[in-house]
C-alpha cells in the first residue's frame, strides 16, 4: 500500500511504498501519478514484453502503437495494445532513442552507424545527419521532435564507442526543418536523454556523468538560450526523460524521479533495475511506458484518490 501526503504547496509526496519485483507480470496499486497538484492516481504496472538484451528508446505513435529498441541485438520492436510485441526491423545499426514527428514519421538514433535517420510510413529510411564539421558523430542516443518539426538529439559515447571517436566533445544538436545542423552545446559530461516541455518552449537534457538535467529556452525558430542546470544530485545515472501534459519532468535513473517544471522533486518511483527510457502514450496519454534492461513496462492509473 502507498501512503502519500501533500507538501505545503499542494504537491504530493510519497511516504512509503512497496518495491517493484521485475519477476511479476502485473502489480496493482504500486505508486501514483501526481494529478496537477490535485491528488494522486493509483497506478498498476504491467510487464508488456521481456526477454530482450537491452531495451531503450520507448516512443509512442499517434497511430496507436509503441516503438522500442533492443540496442544490443540491432532490432526495433513494435507493440500494439492487446497484442504481443513484434519485430519491426532487424539490422537496425544499434538503435537507441526513437521519436515521432507530427506526420507520424519515425526518427531513430543509430549508435553503431553513428547517425540519425527518419523512416516514413512506406518504410523508406533517410539519413538526416551523421557528421559535424566533417567528423562522424560519437553515437547519437536520445532524440525528440517538436510539433513544428525541429529535431534535437544527444551524442555521447559509452563503452567501445569511446574508442572510435572523431569528435573531441559530447554534443547536443538541433536540426531545423529547413537549414543546416546546429550545435546546441559541447557537454563536459555525456548527455543522454532529451525532452521538450508541453508548450515546446523549454528543452531538457539529462547528463549521465554530471547526474543532472539542464534546461534551455527555445525561441520561435527553435534556437536555444539561457542554458542552466535545472536539476542536480540525481540518484543513479539519469537516462531517458519525458514530460507529461502538466509539464512535470520524468527522469529514468534508479527508478523514475518526477520533478516540477521548476526542478523541485515531487516524488520517486523505485524499481530494481536501472531504467533507460520512459514515455507517455495511448489515446489519453496517461500510460507511462518504461524500458528497463530486458523488459518493457506500462504504468497505468486506475482510480483517483
Amino acid at each position: 500500500m502507498i501512503y502519500a501526503r501533500r507538501d505545503r504547496v499542494g504537491s504530493p509526496a510519497i511516504w512509503g511504498f512497496r518495491r517493484l519485483s521485475l519477476k511479476l507480470v502485473a502489480i496493482a496499486t504500486l505508486w501514483c501519478f501526481p494529478a496537477a497538484g490535485q491528488g494522486l492516481f493509483r497506478v498498476s504496472i504491467a510487464k508488456l514484453a521481456t526477454g530482450y538484451r537491452f531495451t531503450e528508446g520507448a516512443a509512442w505513435s499517434k497511430d496507436g502503437y509503441l516503438i522500442f529498441s533492443d540496442t544490443a541485438k540491432d532490432q526495433l520492436w513494435k507493440w500494439v495494445p492487446g497484442h504481443q510485441a513484434e519485430l519491426l526491423r532487424e539490422n537496425a545499426n544499434g538503435p537507441a532513442g526513437n521519436a515521432f514527428d507530427a506526420q507520424g514519421r519515425l526518427y531513430t538514433c543509430e549508435t553503431r552507424a553513428r547517425r540519425v535517420t527518419r523512416t516514413d510510413k512506406t518504410g523508406k529510411i533517410e539519413v538526416l545527419a551523421d557528421r559535424w564539421d566533417g567528423k562522424r558523430f560519437n553515437a547519437p542516443l536520445g532524440i525528440v521532435v517538436s510539433k513544428s518539426g525541429h529535431v534535437y538529439f544527444t551524442d555521447p559515447a559509452f563503452g567501445y564507442q569511446s574508442d572510435h571517436r572523431e569528435l573531441d566533445f559530447y554534443g547536443v544538436y538541433h536540426l531545423p526543418p529547413k537549414g543546416p545542423l546546429q550545435l546546441v552545446a559541447k557537454a563536459v559530461g555525456r548527455p543522454h536523454g532529451i525532452a521538450l516541455s508541453p508548450n515546446g518552449r523549454v528543452l531538457y537534457v539529462s547528463n549521465a556523468d554530471e547526474r543532472n538535467v539542464r534546461a534551455y529556452d527555445l525561441d520561435r525558430n527553435g534556437d536555444t538560450s539561457n542554458e542552466r542546470v535545472l536539476i542536480s544530485g540525481i540518484t543513479g545515472v539519469p537516462a531517458g526523460i519525458t514530460t507529461d501534459e502538466q509539464g512535470l519532468l520524468y527522469v529514468a535513473a534508479n527508478g523514475i524521479a518526477v520533478y516540477s517544471p521548476e526542478g523541485r522533486l515531487v516524488h520517486t518511483i523505485e524499481m530494481h533495475d536501472p531504467l533507460s527510457s520512459c514515455t507517455f502514450g495511448e489515446p489519453d496519454q496517461k500510460s507511462l511506458f518504461i524500458t528497463a534492461r530486458g523488459s518493457v513496462y506500462r504504468a497505468r492509473p486506475e482510480s483517483h484518490e
